[in-house]
């Protein structure tokens, strides 16, 4: 019986695009049943649209109260009866009431070494500015259960890469997107198979 695993996003989804290769070549026991994203203009919708996974938005333009957000998101994921919830670049903090409403179910991808360049205001772009402006040797990326703080649940796995001399913000974006692909798929894996 395969996993049922829901995935959240807000851009253009390369680590959804991750997981649903690894669910359709039974590199993971999962199918993605549904995916959720905060930005219409999401390119992950598509992603979601070429394989048939059912898709929907749920954001501040037809949600404008984080109240009436966070019970459209419950609501539309316990209609996807998901064993596990994916954020896959998923940019908005999630509201208590959310992380009870599926605790130990939501796992996080985060393009940093936790606890370094974690927390509110690093996301996307901005981590791996920071990283390089502070002259950091190395950097990389962590899978981590999602609590009801920002970035601070149990750490999953965590892979590391060396800084190169001439690293850009953009190189190290690329560099850093494979270990996010990587470790997100052997962190679904243990979680699928409750190894963690």
């Amino acid at each position: 019986m395969l996993k049922r695993i829901a995935v959240l996003i807000s851009g253009g989804g390369t680590n959804l695009q991750a997981v649903i290769d690894a669910c359709e070549s039974k590199r993971v026991p999962g199918q993605v049943v549904g995916v959720i994203s905060n930005k219409a203009d999401a390119y992950g919708l598509k992603r979601a649209d070429n394989h048939l996974i059912s898709s929907h938005v749920i954001s501040r333009s037809n949600y404008p109260d984080k109240k009436e957000r966070t019970k459209a998101l419950i609501k539309s994921l316990e209609s996807m009866k998901p064993d596990l919830i994916v954020l896959a670049g998923f940019l908005e903090i999630l509201q208590p009431e959310f992380i009870r409403a599926f605790s130990d179910k939501i796992i996080n991808i985060h393009p940093s070494l936790i606890p370094k360049y974690a927390g509110k205001g690093y996301y996307g772009m901005k981590v791996h500015e920071a990283v390089i402006k502070a002259g950091e040797a190395f950097s990389g990326a962590t899978v981590h259960f999602v609590d009801e703080h920002v970035d601070t649940g149990q750490i999953i796995i965590q892979e590391s890469l060396r800084v190169a001399s001439d690293e850009t913000p953009e190189s190290l974006q690329k560099r850093v997107l494979n270990i996010e692909h990587k470790i997100l798929i052997e962190s679904i894996n243990k979680c699928l198979r409750s190894e963690v």
